[in-house]
């Protein structure tokens, strides 16, 4: 495999393998009155945080995506206590770790998380986590931190999808302060993202698999090229191989080299952030370091 060039850094989501470390330890919703319970759910998923965050800067790997259950049940309305205050401390500690390695952290809200939608309750809790996420990032005070997102459904009508999406999320100056949207597999071409991404002032984000899949009328060159733009940071892109077991998009245990051998040509020596979203975690970015 062709060795990295020194403009590119790497980092894997939620989990260290090698530690057996995870930021996103949960709980049902049925002991969202535990409190203790709850606390020492976050006290965990903070300690292996803080863990990884170290192993991560010893081994070269400069990106971390934290696990959206961090804070587990943080956005519901029914959250027991005032989590950011009295974890406030702790989390900024931790922040400072990162910061002082030079580590970029990211979160990456789930599917459900729509605020395009039609449905006023749907926008209303997809704001709510992505307020939360905006929360956690803040207290990390993760200045190039970034929320990744995607556009949700087009609902049969992809101009009132956008438009919604624009209407709702152009007031969230707090999340639009590290918010980027990704490209998907079925449903969104970067051309498309890129629009809504410019509209907001935020970054666009190229996933290799996600973009063969629904490429559009763009090589993955000019996906780069496109995106590239909108990011006033460091672009982050995403990184990932074909399970050839599993449908089409899902992830693979690591990374095959004709994928990253792709992906470096389009970059032709360009700076970028690369998120490397495969089951092996660490263990798939090491060979690419």
């Amino acid at each position: 495999m062709t060795d990295s060039s020194p403009n590119i850094r790497f980092g894997y989501p939620c989990q260290n393998e090698t530690l057996s470390a995870t930021t996103n330890r949960g709980i049902k919703l049925a002991s969202l009155g535990d409190i203790e319970r709850i606390r020492t759910k976050i006290q965990d998923n903070l300690n292996d945080l803080e863990q990884m965050l170290l192993w991560n800067k010893d081994a070269g790997i400069q990106l971390f995506r934290v696990g959206q259950h961090l804070i587990p049940f943080a956005s519901h309305p029914g959250f027991p206590y005032e989590w950011a205050t009295y974890h406030k401390e702790r989390i900024t500690q931790i922040g400072k770790r990162a910061k002082e390695a030079g580590l970029r952290l990211s979160m990456h809200p789930g599917q459900f998380i729509n605020p395009g939608s039609p449905k006023d309750e749907v926008v209303e809790r997809s704001l709510a986590e992505l307020h939360y996420s905006a929360t956690v990032l803040d207290l990390l005070e993760a200045e190039d931190g970034v929320i990744v997102l995607h556009l949700g459904g087009a609902y049969g009508d992809k101009p009132s999808a956008i438009r919604r999406f624009v209407e709702v999320m152009r007031a969230e100056s707090q999340i639009n302060r590290y918010l980027a949207i990704e490209v998907d597999e079925r449903v969104w071409t970067l051309a498309e993202v890129t629009e809504v991404a410019v509209a907001l002032g935020v970054g666009a984000i190229v996933d290799n698999l996600h973009h063969r899949l629904n490429p559009g009328r763009l090589s993955l060159e000019e996906a780069i090229k496109l995106a590239r733009p909108t990011w006033k940071t460091r672009p982050k892109l995403h990184l990932s191989s074909q399970d050839p077991s599993k449908k089409p998009g899902a992830h693979n245990v690591s990374i095959l080299p004709e994928d990253w051998e792709e992906l470096l040509r389009a970059l032709d020596g360009e700076v970028a952030d690369i998120m490397v979203e495969a089951k092996g975690k660490e263990k798939a970015v090491l060979p690419l370091l």
